[in-house]
């Protein structure tokens, strides 16, 4: 075999050498394609099915709202203060619940709008950290559930059972509700506490439609 020859051959093996790399290439890329649209399709579906559950959050608070509003008009008096101020204060978190919520299902159907990962991704982060928030603020109307039923007559003329009973159940309701409002953040959120309270449908779809996006970067550096 003379110098042409073996120079043809190697020019030759080196065509075919790159013909199979962009094959190659090319079928990785279809392949990714593939997967990116079957994540995404399962992560929008983990949404979908948050979406149904805020909606239905939201027509229950609004119907928990007019339900307190319609109470609270008939009971404007003295003599059921603490019901009052309990149930303004259950009220007023229960309408930035629903505030939120709405801003959540906006979010939500712009995620399901989007094609591009990593804003998709973006925005779940934002959605997870909203979450949170809310749900601190929401333990924040605790206490007020056992206080809604207090009365002056009830601290005349039943002292004891009212500072040894109801009164240290309210205190330990709010020291718990402020204890939450703290440490209610991600980076408590491989705590046992933390798994229990935000176990969830609601939470787990957000974490399993992320994990579907997690799966696609991963998918790109296994090629590299």
């Amino acid at each position: 075999m003379n110098d042409t020859e073996l120079k043809n051959l190697l020019e030759s093996y080196n065509r075919q050498m790159e013909e199979s790399k962009v094959l190659n290439l090319q079928s990785w890329v279809l392949n990714l394609q593939c997967f990116e649209t079957l994540q995404k399709q399962k992560a929008k579906s983990k949404l979908k099915s948050l979406s149904n559950i805020k909606i239905a959050a939201v027509v229950l608070g609004i119907v928990w709202i007019l339900f307190l509003a319609y109470v609270l008009y008939y009971s404007l008096e003295m003599q059921k203060v603490f019901f009052v101020i309990s149930a303004v204060a259950i009220l007023i978190v229960t309408l930035t619940a629903v505030v939120v919520y709405l801003y959540h299902i906006f979010l939500i159907r712009k995620i399901n709008n989007s094609e591009n990962v990593l804003q998709t991704q973006e925005a779940i982060a934002r959605l997870q950290l909203s979450t949170l928030n809310i749900t601190r603020i929401l333990f924040l109307q605790a206490p007020f559930y056992c206080t809604f039923w207090w009365n002056m007559e009830m601290i005349k003329n039943s002292a004891y059972s009212f500072w040894l009973i109801s009164f240290p159940i309210a205190l330990l309701f709010g020291c718990a509700s402020a204890w939450l409002y703290k440490n209610i953040s991600m980076k408590n959120a491989h705590k046992k506490w933390f798994k229990f309270l935000f176990n969830s449908l609601e939470w787990t779809s957000l974490i399993k439609a992320n994990d579907f996006l997690d799966e696609i970067e991963s998918f790109k550096k296994e090629k590299w």
